[in-house]
């Protein structure tokens, strides 16, 4: 089997290990939570549904809020580049399936780089866009941790959870001082960079005819990503505000879809809560565990709903697990699957060889 084969044959099992985990988890937690009372209150109350298809709309909605966020980015950074909010929220939902199946939700950032370098962005450019992305996302989620701890401060007696999230936010300060460290040295990130291609080369015996043109793309992309960046520090500060409100704004709808589903069901909507909830179970999806976070997000939400709920809506837990788990994961995947196959005409095409065909 060779190496694309075995490469294809590994994305097929991420993606049933991921469904399977979620689907497995969600039932764990339905029988643990659902009871006389649940069918019961399901039978007696009246059900808003109009409320659910709040919540879809939300989570659709979300995703032209991180296309308009991804089109800033683009056209900011490459005068030339003139990509349309549909093209951006193309890109934007078809990374759903590959991060949705994946470990710390990683698997989207080539694809996107992928396709925006095949709408006209050179490599450097559009990884300083993606990881403009992840830097404005991890300082948000940083500012907002420590309203969330407090907010959450009377429920954390969960040590798992506690150092769950421990982890989560010290991996996040790594991320920043790693990223700040490369982008105040360019030279040593090249370095390292060729450093990492011979060692890489050495072990797979490759050829070294190739070696002048990977040394080149290295470091005229490295000095293309530099310069991308800087643009935000200089003169693409106004471009960083608007994309720094349009982050709060996609978090903020995003993390508006569970207390929709609150209501639907009939219960208080802890808005506030609820936002906090959220961010925490962020900072934990986003460790690299299972594919997709699968299990450990199900796990993760029944822990800080539950404590919201308490014992008065306990037995609705799993109903609620369940809705916010098809609309947030299952659905993002559904929709990134079917746009990922619409562009590359399979599932599995990309991701192994397409970036490496485009640099040649």
């Amino acid at each position: 089997m060779n190496k694309p084969e075995e490469k294809t044959k590994r994305l097929k099992i991420y993606t049933i290990i991921s469904i399977l985990i979620s689907l497995l988890v969600i039932v764990g937690i339905l029988y643990f939570t659902v009871n006389t009372q649940t069918i019961y209150y399901l039978s007696h109350v009246q059900i808003r549904y109009e409320y659910f298809l709040i919540a879809i709309l939300l989570n659709i909605f979300s995703w032209i809020l991180w296309g308009l966020r991804l089109q800033v980015l683009s056209n900011a950074l490459d005068d030339k580049l003139h990509i349309g909010l549909w093209e951006s929220t193309k890109i934007v939902i078809t990374n759903l399936f590959l991060a949705n199946i994946t470990p710390a939700l990683s698997g989207g950032e080539p694809l996107r780089i992928y396709l925006l370098k095949k709408d006209g962005m050179s490599l450097g450019s559009a990884t300083a866009a993606i990881l403009g992305e992840r830097l404005i996302d991890a300082i948000c989620v940083l500012i907002c941790v420590p309203f969330a701890l407090f907010i959450f401060k009377d429920y954390l007696h969960n040590t798992t959870l506690t150092i769950g999230l421990s982890i989560g936010i010290l991996l996040f300060v790594i991320f920043l001082v790693v990223f700040f460290y490369a982008l105040k040295n360019p030279e040593k990130v090249k370095a390292f960079l060729l450093f990492l291609n011979k060692k890489i080369s050495h072990l797979f015996k490759k050829k070294d005819s190739q070696e002048p043109k990977i040394v080149n793309f290295i470091e005229n992309e490295v000095d293309n990503f530099h310069s991308s960046m800087l643009f935000f520090i200089g003169k693409g500060k106004k471009t960083f505000a608007v994309v720094s409100i349009l982050t709060v704004a996609f978090w903020a709808v995003s993390f508006l879809i569970a207390s929709m589903l609150l209501l639907g069901l009939g219960l208080p909507p802890f808005f506030i809560e609820s936002y906090a909830a959220q961010m925490l179970l962020l900072i934990i999806v986003t460790m690299p565990t299972t594919p997709g976070s699968s299990g450990i997000a199900e796990i993760s939400i029944s822990g800080l709903y539950g404590v919201l709920l308490g014992a008065s809506y306990g037995y609705l837990l799993g109903v609620f697990v369940l809705l916010f788990r098809l609309i947030t994961y299952h659905m993002n995947l559904i929709a990134g699957a079917i746009f990922q196959h619409r562009i590359f005409k399979s599932l599995t095409s990309f991701s192994f060889n397409a970036l490496t065909k485009e640099k040649e």
